[in-house]
């Protein structure tokens, strides 16, 4: 059975990008981009919605000998939309149409290869709430773009708890925090 990772990079206030900003805000250092080329992070297929897919792959095709790009065009990739058109234009790309919690619960069953999510925040959120989430991991970048910032992350989310499993700084300032979800279905009670 494959296992899922929702994996986010995400401002401290938790969002998602921030108008004006450069990728990654400005601060990838040589520790996180040396982690993001290790062959751990190369070794699953990556899953997004098609609103991830046109902005990435727009990206993909602007810099197509950018290292980080040359990576996930090699990698498999599964978008889901029911406004694409079958054949995409980014290599290595498969279309679903159908409901993609569906899709995914059977990609989970049929394959052993890991799955990630890519950005793609209703995708994540669905298939969080759907319990097909085996991790969850962001990546906390210290900065508070409060007035630019752009796609909360956790907007509409349901309550979820979260237990740490896994946490790294890369170049004294990033924080990798990877748990494990238990989604809820309220807060919890306390006995007295």
């Amino acid at each position: 059975m494959a296992h899922l990772m929702v994996d986010f990079i995400i401002s401290l206030d938790g969002y998602a990008s921030a108008d004006g900003w450069p990728g990654f805000w400005g601060m990838e250092g040589p520790e996180y981009l040396a982690w993001l080329d290790s062959d751990s992070e190369k070794q699953h297929a990556t899953l997004m919605g098609a609103k991830t897919y046109r902005l990435m792959s727009g990206f993909a095709a602007q810099a197509p000998d950018d290292p980080g790009f040359a990576q996930l065009n090699n990698m498999p990739k599964t978008v889901f939309s029911s406004t694409l058109e079958a054949p995409l234009s980014w290599q290595n790309t498969e279309l679903v149409k159908g409901d993609a919690v569906d899709a995914v619960r059977d990609l989970k069953k049929n394959t052993t290869h890991p799955l990630r999510t890519l950005g793609s925040l209703t995708l994540c959120r669905s298939l969080l709430t759907a319990g097909l989430v085996d991790r969850f991991r962001v990546v906390v970048f210290p900065v508070i773009t409060g007035a630019t910032g752009q796609e909360r992350i956790f907007d509409e989310y349901p309550d979820v708890r979260l237990d740490l499993v896994e946490s790294h700084t890369f170049d004294g300032r990033l924080q990798l925090l990877e748990y494990a979800p238990t989604v809820l279905d309220g807060p919890p009670t306390t006995n007295s």
